[in-house]
């Protein structure tokens, strides 16, 4: 297929759909389809309130468009999947959204065109799950009619510095003719080059493996922070002390959410049982990671207790609540763990964050936020997400929102060890 020929339609207008359909709009036909109206609305207006793309960057893309109307892309020949594809209460990789969107295409495929996924999914998902639906709805042959490649993505939300076309980007097709010319296409707009994959399914699982890797990593040292608290050793300390070594991998302790981390490592274990090896490494990071919110309201309420502060009806401020600092996205967020943590403990909770409107936190979880913090109003106050907004503050202003007799809990290590009554 010849590279002038694409006509790109990106499914999905999230924080990996609308960088990616920015890009290719500067120099294909592009369309960025999406169901939800108010979201294509707002971009038709050249705003995007993930704050990924900004308004120049849009204008920039003079050759995407966007709809909600699947006919609108079936002149595409190209069609790149960016869903969300989360976990379900039970932890069990939920491939709805994936369906859906790939039904939807099955009934516009033709002859030659190729989807190409980048939602994360298990080894083999792509392959098992999305090419059986595409050939029952097109009534076309994999392989032979149309096909399918895999380019998983690595969006990193906030992040003004790794952008989509300054990191690397894995490709993948389901014959190397089809890896070729996905390969080829993505060379158009990442400047940082690309690595085509032997396969789809080595390609998949490069994308687990990430996040799953990080999530380990980030689990020893939430382990380390536990052990070091009761032998009463900072574990700052110790870790910027074992960090001037050269091979030292730098991580910290704290809450593990968001739509990667504290998700994809379910797909890759899910899969694993699937073939009957029980991840025991992998499966024990998790646990350590998603108890972290649980340590960190049992630690903040014993140390009430010991300044003789009432738990029940006591009032607690925390600060923040998208899942990482200087981003508006509360997907997955565990400071969810502290709100519901703190109101098991019968205490009233107020959250913080100048990232997100009353109006999202609402609608996402149902709780009240405050818009700014009522001085001398709380028993304890949390840090719970490093926000530049609270990095600028001081103490004495945080403080300021505190009754004389408060306990100041820092989980991000905004401020020295001496300073606050606890951190992990």
């Amino acid at each position: 297929m010849d590279i002038n020929s694409f006509k790109i339609a990106v499914i999905g207008m999230g924080y990996v759909g609308l960088p990616l359909a920015a890009e290719f709009g500067k120099i294909l036909d592009t369309v960025g389809f999406d169901v939800n109206e108010v979201r294509i609305k707002e971009l038709i207006r050249g705003l995007d309130s993930t704050l990924e793309v900004s308004p120049s960057e849009l204008s920039n893309a003079k050759k995407l468009s966007y709809t909600t109307n699947i006919d609108d892309i079936k002149a595409c020949n190209i069609f790149i999947v960016t869903v969300p594809t989360p976990i379900d209460e039970l932890k069990q990789p939920d491939l709805e959204p994936l369906k859906q969107a790939t039904e939807a295409l099955g009934g516009l495929l033709k002859k030659n065109d190729i989807v190409i996924y980048e939602s994360t999914v298990y080894p083999g998902a792509t392959e098992e799950v999305c090419v059986p639906i595409l050939e029952n709805k097109s009534g076309l042959r994999f392989n032979v009619d149309f096909y399918c490649g895999y380019s998983p993505e690595r969006i990193n939300p906030g992040d003004k510095e790794h952008r989509i076309t300054t990191i690397k980007k894995v490709t993948s097709g389901s014959n190397p003719e089809v890896a070729t010319t996905v390969d080829e296409l993505y060379k158009l707009i990442i400047t940082a080059g690309t690595y085509k994959a032997e396969s789809i399914k080595v390609a998949e699982a490069a994308k687990v493996i990430e996040n799953t890797q990080r999530d380990v990593n980030i689990a020893l040292i939430n382990e380390l922070a536990l052990i070091f608290n009761k032998l009463g050793i900072d574990t700052e300390a110790v870790l910027r002390a074992a960090g001037t070594k050269w091979n030292f991998l730098k991580f910290w302790p704290g809450l593990v959410g968001g739509h990667c981390i504290g998700v994809d490592p379910y797909y890759l274990t899910y899969k694993a049982l699937e073939v009957g090896y029980n991840p025991e490494i992998i499966l024990a990071g998790r646990r350590i990671n998603d108890n972290m919110g649980g340590y960190i309201v049992k630690e903040v309420v014993h140390l009430m207790n010991l300044k003789n502060i009432t738990i029940k009806g006591s009032n607690i401020l925390i600060m923040g609540l998208t899942f990482k600092e200087n981003c508006p996205d509360l997907r997955n967020t565990r400071v969810l763990d502290l709100v519901n943590g703190f109101k098991e403990s019968l205490c009233n909770v107020d959250i913080f964050d100048p990232w997100v409107s009353e109006d999202e936190v609402m609608s996402a979880y149902g709780l009240k936020s405050v818009s700014k913090p009522i001085n001398g109003k709380y028993d304890s106050i949390v840090i719970a997400v490093a926000h530049d907004e609270f990095k600028a503050m001081k103490l004495a202003q945080i403080k300021s929102f505190a009754k004389d007799s408060c306990v100041i809990y820092d989980i991000k290590y905004l401020f020295d060890n001496k300073q606050t009554d606890g951190r992990l």
